[in-house]
């Protein structure tokens, strides 16, 4: 069975929403936190304040890779998309919705945990005191999975 065939049979192919939130988390984070709020930049709890033009530039650097990932998540979801678009696949409201809750939810939990705590190369808000910060985003970001999931996976509702 090709892969045309396959979406044909499947429908909406999951993975494509899970990429597809994974950039749109990324994208959320990074003109949200980054740009708009100012909250933080990549690194700037790695040695790296906003207080100079030069800490700035690396920062900028740093943002603009982080942005170039989560374009490259969103690419991925459009190519896993293609085919079935291509062949007018029905797709299931709930389980893009919920895919992409999923991927979004996902991305803030990783990030979360890999920047904020392993790595501690930046905060949400690096205006309170870290324990502040990090639990709520944590909390935020892990606590709706299983809703994520039940959405896209197990209700019986169609958008």
């Amino acid at each position: 069975m090709d892969q045309t065939e396959e979406h044909s049979r499947r429908g909406f192919p999951p993975t494509a929403g899970f990429f597809l939130g994974l950039g749109l988390g990324g994208f959320f984070d990074g003109i949200i936190f980054h740009q708009v709020l100012q909250w933080h930049q990549m690194l700037t709890s790695a040695g790296y304040p906003a207080d100079n033009v030069r800490n700035l530039q690396i920062n900028t650097l740093w943002d603009g890779l982080f942005h170039l990932t989560t374009y490259i998540f969103v690419a991925v979801a459009l190519f896993l998309m293609w085919p079935a678009a291509q062949q007018h696949v029905p797709w299931s409201g709930k389980l893009l919705v919920g895919t992409i809750l999923m991927g979004f939810g996902i991305f803030n939990g990783v990030e979360g945990l890999v920047d904020h705590h392993l790595l501690g190369i930046h905060h949400v808000n690096e205006t309170v005191p870290p324990e502040q910060d990090l639990l709520g985003y944590q909390v935020s970001a892990l606590g709706r999975s299983d809703a994520r999931w039940r959405l896209a996976f197990i209700q019986s509702w169609e958008i």
